[in-house]
């Protein structure tokens, strides 16, 4: 599979959404796919939103686990 579609479904979002992440535009995403080629500067970049997305996703769960050691400690 096609890193772009890969990603776009991995994080819920459309090839609009997720060129508007990295800088590029949808078509641009789309011709990727079509032609199943990519640019380095494209494969970096949607590599980057994924490690931003997946750290998003553990400063959550820390937010999570500080806010109930908090609550533990105010009871």
């Amino acid at each position: 599979m096609h890193l772009v579609k890969k990603v776009s479904k991995e994080l819920g979002l459309t090839y609009k959404e997720l060129g508007e992440k990295i800088g590029y535009t949808e078509s641009s995403l789309r011709q990727s796919v079509s032609k199943n080629m990519m640019s380095l500067q494209l494969e970096k970049a949607i590599n980057m939103q994924v490690q931003i997305s997946n750290l998003k996703k553990e400063v959550q769960t820390y937010k999570f686990f500080k806010d109930a050691i908090k609550q533990m400690a105010n009871n």
